[in-house]
């Protein structure tokens, strides 16, 4: 959402953000001169500008790029001084800087120039600190859990293409889901087939029959792990030799993975589960509990958007279309706006679409010929489900 507001009467001043110090531009209305700064990432150069910028005696209004989180710590600053705080987008921050200059030259001193103009013309977007509006909780919550969740498949993948094409390949079929903790407890038991093979098949069901859990037809499984051990082509390591040692030392970090996001998946549920926007929004089809935490961290109150049109806008799922003369592109996703939430949507698209796939049994009736049509049209079907799956998010709001 741009903002259109008047900057008479109005002290602009641009930021330019880096990790230790921040270029800072004052612009005065009806004056050309304007005044540099240049901060340190400290406490005492936060409030020197603070009491610089209050001098004025008028209405501060402060723009600035939003830098990985660097900025954080001076916004809240500024924000609790009484200072009104705008966004730039980093995307028209280049496209600006290009059109100005006419050069692909950059430099701190120049960005706060064309952050100080689209100050001027309007070009800036709301910023909300979450220390005040009441998410930095939920999007810490949030964005740990994604770190977590990306190692343990960064790890899992290890696992995959290293740990088990060296000692079990065969073992690979049994691993059903990654939510679960078994596969992981009980390669660290038997990181080598040979190890199975080298008890009887009763001996190996009764030693193993806790490790995997609680399964049906467990019995089964585990005669069928056995035979599955006892010809397997896996390389014969001694159960004390260096290499099983660091198999079960990746093994034991994969499931300490685990046990993290399950402690803070069990979190986000407690601390959420008493809020009505939560409860709303998992409600929609496809909409689970993780999907709900990150859509309340990365959008905040989403009464905020007066229309779902907006709020597409802003995950970057609006249709955008190249057109010139006679010429007219195929439409698609604009991919500018938040990529979490994009992604989000995205998989909340692709669980309802699936749940309702089963439950209609549409691949029978008329998935063959979906199937047929090629990837763009369920490509577009995919879109249409994640934009309705916005609207039922913003609709549920208002």
């Amino acid at each position: 959402m741009t903002a259109t507001d008047t900057t008479a009467s109005t002290l602009l001043v641009a930021i330019d953000i880096s990790k230790h110090r921040h270029e800072v531009l004052i612009g005065v209305s009806g004056k050309k001169r304007r005044r540099r700064l240049t901060i340190l990432n400290t406490l005492d150069d936060f409030q020197r500008l603070s009491a610089t910028l209050a001098s004025y005696a008028l209405p501060v209004r402060i723009a600035f790029e939003a830098t990985g989180n660097y900025h954080r710590t001076l916004a809240h600053h500024l924000g609790r001084a009484g200072f009104e705080l705008k966004l730039v987008s980093s995307v028209g921050l280049a496209r600006t800087r290009e059109a100005l200059h006419n050069s692909w030259d950059k430099n701190d001193p120049k960005d706060a120039q064309v952050i100080l103009h689209m100050l001027e013309i309007g070009a800036v977007q709301f910023f909300h600190d979450p220390m005040v509006v009441g998410t930095a909780d939920i999007q810490e919550l949030s964005k740990t859990h994604e770190i977590v969740s990306r190692s343990k498949t960064e790890l899992w993948h290890r696992i995959l293409t290293h740990y088990l094409p060296l000692y079990f390949p065969e073992a690979e079929r049994f691993h059903r889901s990654s939510r679960t903790d078994w596969f992981l407890a009980f390669l660290e038991k038997y990181p080598s087939p040979h190890m199975i093979s080298a008890m009887s098949r009763e001996a190996f069901v009764a030693d193993a029959w806790d490790v995997v859990g609680r399964k049906v037809s467990k019995e089964q499984l585990l005669s069928d792990i056995y035979a599955t051990a006892a010809a397997s082509v896996g390389l014969p390591v001694h159960a004390d030799s260096d290499a099983v040692r660091m198999f079960r030392l990746v093994l034991a970090e994969g499931r300490s993975l685990v046990r993290q996001r399950d402690v803070i998946e069990a979190r986000a549920v407690e601390l959420l589960s008493d809020l009505p926007d939560y409860q709303l929004l998992t409600t929609i089809p496809g909409v689970g509990p993780i999907n709900a935490m990150t859509v309340l961290a990365e959008a905040g109150d989403l009464r905020r958007f007066r229309h779902h049109r907006q709020f597409l806008k802003f995950c970057g799922m609006d249709l955008a279309t190249v057109q010139s003369g006679m010429f007219r592109g195929q439409s698609r996703i604009s991919k500018y706006g938040n990529a979490r939430l994009r992604r989000t949507l995205w998989m909340a698209g692709q669980t309802a679409v699936l749940k309702r796939v089963r439950r209609q049994n549409i691949w029978r009736n008329s998935g063959r010929g979906l199937a047929e049509s090629g990837p763009r049209l369920w490509d577009d079907v995919m879109r249409r489900a994640c934009g309705a799956a916005s609207a039922d998010i913003r609709g549920s709001f208002v």
